[in-house]
């Protein structure tokens, strides 16, 4: 009795005392103290041992690598085997199956605790307990993956819908909507609303409105900009959740769009991006994009329906899901970046530039010009919002073909010209005719500013100043350079291009002069 007293007392002053290990153990399954490394450092310190924990497939899952027999080591591993004590020369070797719910026929994991010393009864139970923390830790970490895994693909899924919202394919994005989010898209209209923060804190944002949307929206992290949240909402209701979630969160801002067709969710987020602008200055921080006069609405409707599908004729000869394709590329690619496009479309920016191109060379436009992109997003951007011009329906076609100055010489849009550009008169520094320098040099400072006689940086100077007092965008392209560009055609100040294929009626002339 005496002997096993004395063999107790060294166990205790060896490993701290019969409670003290456990307690060290349990500590272990603490939030903060969750780490299969530290256990297995732990467990080597107190078993004065060699620790080593593997998967079935060989891989090291934390400690220090031990050789031994692959056959052995594999059997235990997959749970062949529960678990094996090994004699290699003075070592003495135990392996321990522990179960690792991981996918495929290979799940599982072995422990390996390998010490000079035989493992006496104290050892042998700090080994078994280690075991079942290493498992409910392992347990957990396959379930936390499992759940990135299964967050992952739900937002891969979710980019995946708007980008066929963006290229105007609104029957495959309802039917991959359908499976996760039924009845979601089932509108033919929506609002897309852009919400923007720190990068840093995107995620826990797009988090907070998925929660707040409720299963009203399709929430999108931004694949062009790192601090953006895209948000396609066809109920009404989403715009009131939004705004009381912003409001909650200093250094975030909201900018929403108008109701929009589905298949003009492109055009909706370009608004959104427009209206994110304003919000940035708003002291509610959000902003819903405003309507004003745009110079569509002051031509006659069937004459600009007639002249652009004059101009997009040729395009009438590829494939339907082809021309598709090409012409939303191309709508985005104007309006953005060909590498901001890329990113929205999950395509390369060589994919956005060459389907651009494509269009360009198909429609006879230099899409360099300023004044062409202006012309060409014109053309497309009416046959997104009204349709193929079809001159055997209801409404009239003209007999001969529009040309493009008497589409734009009407009363009505030289007055609006006049107004929009006549905002620049009132300051000294000819911001006007910075302007028009910089538009006609294809918005390069360098060459205007060669052109001028300035340095280039009074042109970029110029050039910002010129964006408030117009209240659009110039720097970043798109839309609201694009309205400035065609106020300077219609006032004559800048020179009308030539662009379109040779009318066949008339092979030697151009359709748009």
């Amino acid at each position: 009795m005496a002997g096993r007293s004395e063999g107790g007392q060294a166990a205790q002053q060896r490993y701290g005392g019969d409670g003290d290990w456990a307690e060290q153990l349990l500590g272990h399954l603490r939030p903060a103290g969750r780490d299969l490394r530290r256990l297995v450092a732990w467990l080597a310190r107190t078993t004065r041992a060699s620790v080593c924990l593997q998967d079935a497939a060989g891989g090291l899952l934390a400690g220090e690598r031990i050789p031994l027999d692959a056959p052995v080591t594999a059997d235990v591993a997959t749970g062949r085997v529960a678990s094996a004590a090994l004699q290699d020369g003075v070592r003495h070797v135990r392996l321990v199956g522990i179960p690792y719910p991981r996918p495929g026929s290979a799940a599982g994991a072995v422990l390996v605790v390998a010490r000079t010393d035989p493992f006496d009864r104290h050892t042998a139970e700090i080994l078994g307990h280690t075991a079942g923390v290493l498992e409910l830790l392992l347990r957990e970490r396959e379930l936390s993956d499992t759940g990135h895994r299964l967050r992952r693909v739900t937002a891969d899924l979710r980019l995946a819908i708007l980008q066929l919202l963006m290229v105007e394919d609104t029957v495959s994005a309802r039917r991959v909507a359908a499976g996760l989010w039924p009845g979601l898209l089932e509108e033919d209209t929506a609002r897309v609303y852009v919400i923007e923060g720190s990068a840093a804190a995107r995620d826990a944002l797009a988090d907070a409105c998925v929660d707040a949307t409720d299963g009203l929206a399709l929430v999108v992290r931004c694949p062009a900009m790192d601090g953006h949240v895209i948000v396609v909402g066809p109920s009404g209701e989403v715009e009131e959740r939004l705004r009381f979630l912003v409001a909650d969160r200093p250094g975030t801002f909201l900018g929403g769009s108008t109701r929009q067709r589905l298949a003009l969710t492109a055009t909706a987020y370009t608004q959104a991006v427009t209206a994110l602008a304003v919000a940035r200055f708003h002291p509610a921080r959000s902003a819903v994009y405003a309507e004003r006069t745009r110079p569509e609405r002051l031509m006659d409707p069937a004459a600009l329906r007639a002249w652009s599908a004059a101009l997009l004729r040729p395009l009438d000869t590829l494939p339907h899901h082809v021309r598709a394709e090409l012409v939303a590329t191309t709508r985005l690619g104007l309006e953005f970046t060909a590498v901001s496009t890329a990113k929205v479309l999950g395509v390369s920016r060589n994919t956005v530039r060459a389907r651009i191109d494509r269009v360009a060379a198909l429609i006879g436009a230099d899409v360099s010009a300023p004044a062409v992109r202006a012309l060409a997003q014109f053309a497309l951007n009416t046959e997104a919002a009204h349709g193929p011009y079809d001159p055997g329906g209801a409404a009239p076609h003209p007999r001969q073909p529009v040309r493009l100055p008497d589409l734009l010489g009407t009363g009505a849009l030289r007055d609006w010209a006049r107004s929009l550009l006549g905002r620049l008169d009132g300051d000294g520094r000819d911001l006007r005719g910075t302007l028009r320098a910089w538009i006609d040099a294809d918005a390069n400072a360098e060459s205007a500013a060669r052109a001028l006689g300035v340095h280039a940086q009074t042109v970029r100077e110029h050039v910002r100043a010129a964006e408030p007092v117009l209240e659009r965008r110039l720097l970043t392209g798109g839309t609201d350079l694009h309205e400035v560009v065609l106020a300077f055609l219609i006032t004559g100040e800048i020179a009308t291009p030539r662009l379109g294929p040779a009318n066949p009626e008339q092979p030697d002339a151009s359709v748009h002069r």
